[in-house]
């Protein structure tokens, strides 16, 4: 039977979770995921656990926070000035926003604390500092 190697095109199940057992995201209510391995499609410990797989075949892999989104730094956590912040007046804390910072990069904030003059963002990963665990199956080959 075939096996899974670097530059191929499969579809998988996955479900990923947390060390208190949450789950963060799924494939279950989606339909698989196309991904080529090698290609940085997925994180690269998901990628490698795929290798050696044959379609039917599920692997669990744990993924420590610095392999995976990093670990949490407070040096992304930055305040700034409410006016910079378009629609600020119906900003709640732990939302979730998208802006463009310097140089053109797009970045997702969370909301951490709301003053009147000021707005405290986190650009975190919101899985930054969190080790994941994958339950991977793989469904053929695509």
């Amino acid at each position: 039977m075939a096996k899974a190697e670097v530059g191929q095109k499969v579809r998988v199940h996955y479900s990923g979770k947390l060390d208190d057992g949450s789950e963060f995201d799924s494939t279950e209510s989606d339909g698989p995921m196309e991904l080529t391995i090698g290609e940085g499609d997925a994180l690269p410990a998901f990628e490698q656990a795929l290798i050696g797989m044959a379609p039917g075949d599920t692997r669990t892999v744990h993924v420590p926070a610095a392999e995976a989104h990093g670990l949490h730094s407070e040096d992304m956590i930055r305040t700034v000035g409410r006016s910079a912040i378009p629609g600020s007046d119906d900003l709640t804390v732990g939302t979730r926003i998208s802006a463009t910072l310097m140089g053109g990069v797009r970045a997702y904030l969370r909301i951490v604390h709301i003053s009147d003059d000021e707005v405290t963002v986190d650009l975190n990963h919101p899985l930054a500092g969190k080790d994941l665990t994958y339950e991977i199956t793989l469904v053929e080959f695509a």
